[in-house]
């Protein structure tokens, strides 16, 4: 019984301690269909002008190099383990993590000085220069990414992570690259996108479309989110194979290919294939790049279910991601002067084919044209006219 009443009174004693208050401020934001909660010791709060320059810099790692940063770098690197984020999706939670710290509109220096701290200490490779009251960003990136700008140092390739910011960059030699290593910065950054984070269902729209096979006119009602279009807006032009590659999200995914198959079941697989290329060609309204963006810019195969305009490479990435998805055939993307297509490999060809490899590809069309154009048909302009085969996927066997 003594020992019961004194088991009590520890109990009471412990509840009358006020709890300790960690030093510093709890964030959290939602993450797509996740919420990422974290806390910033208050010795990680740095304070520096607004204007980008060296000094600065240098007085900004020398705090917070010192700081308690430990929960914070835990909670990033346990949440991208949790979802297997992608480096582009996880740069967006690290970009949404130093904006809760530092907002981008009351101080882009401060804002920048974070992202590429905690870019480094999770790992990858980043670097910074001042000039011009500007501050540069970039990574370590050994990929083929064609319309940004980028800085060599000791032979490896630094991609612009902040250029959309600036809009225009002044010549390199304006720019003072800031020597600091941060330890944990090793890693090469990649902007491959295989799989794509789980978006919210109830921030999912519906959108009607249809078109004609046939004479008998196929609906669907794809789900959509425009948070696709946020998470690609800054994204850079990538190689092919990484552009084609690029997945739906799991509504979109599940509200459209079912349905395919479905439609599909009763057909042979070239009449599949020409389905899925007509489709392609007909469901969406066709607009130039130039005209639609004001420059050079690859849609995703979700971002072309969701626009309302397209051109020949976002029809071409959408084709092969619903042949592959489908049917898991061979096939090269074919690089023209001015326009991309696609050739499929059957087991025996069809019209007009190419031979890559030792194999033979018919031509697909995917892009609306003049001439109402069949499996194995070029249109009459790229006949005799030089091609480029840039990108060619072979199914694992």
């Amino acid at each position: 019984m003594l020992k019961y009443y004194i088991t009590i009174i520890s109990f009471i004693c412990l509840m009358a301690i006020p709890a300790i208050k960690a030093n510093g401020q709890n964030y959290s934001f939602d993450f797509y269909d996740g919420t990422f909660n974290f806390s910033a010791d208050e010795t990680f709060v740095i304070q520096v002008s607004k204007t980008a320059n060296y000094t600065d810099v240098a007085e900004f790692y020398t705090k917070i190099s010192k700081s308690k940063d430990t929960a914070l770098i835990t909670a990033l690197q346990r949440y991208r383990n949790q979802y297997h984020l992608n480096d582009w999706i996880y740069y967006q939670l690290i970009r949404k993590a130093a904006e809760q710290i530092s907002p981008k509109a009351e101080n882009y220096f401060r804002y920048t000085l974070y992202k590429w701290y905690l870019l480094n200490k999770c790992g990858y490779d980043a670097r910074i220069a001042v000039g011009n009251d500007q501050i540069v960003f970039y990574v370590r990136n050994e990929e083929d990414i064609s319309d940004i700008p980028f800085f060599m140092i000791d032979n490896k390739k630094y991609s612009c992570l902040n250029y959309h910011d600036y809009g225009k960059l002044f010549k390199q030699s304006v720019y003072l690259p800031v020597k600091i290593s941060i330890p944990e910065g090793k890693n090469a950054f990649s902007y491959k996108v295989t799989k794509m984070p789980d978006f919210k269902p109830e921030d999912y729209q519906v959108k009607d479309i249809a078109f004609n096979y046939k004479q008998k006119t196929y609906h669907f009602q794809l789900k959509v989110n425009d948070d696709v279009q946020t998470l690609f807006k800054n994204y850079p032009v990538v190689d092919f194979e990484s552009y084609f590659n690029i997945p739906l999200s799991r509504e979109t995914y599940s509200s459209l290919i079912p349905i395919l198959r479905e439609n599909l079941k009763k057909m042979d697989q070239k009449k599949g294939v020409d389905y899925l290329m007509r489709f392609t060609r007909y469901a969406f309204l066709y607009e130039d790049d130039g005209q639609n963006f004001g420059k050079e810019k690859r849609l995703s195969p979700e971002q072309t279910l969701l626009n309302k305009y397209s051109d020949c490479d976002d029809r071409a990435a959408l084709f092969f991601y619903l042949v592959k998805e489908i049917y898991n055939l061979p096939m090269i993307a074919v690089l023209y002067p001015t326009h991309l297509t696609m050739a499929v490999q059957f087991d025996k060809p069809l019209g007009n084919f190419i031979v890559y490899n030792g194999n033979k590809y018919s031509f697909c069309e995917p892009t609306p044209q003049t001439e109402d154009l069949k499996i194995g048909q070029l249109p009459h302009n790229l006949k005799n006219i030089k091609f480029e085969i840039v990108y060619a996927y072979e199914p694992r066997r």
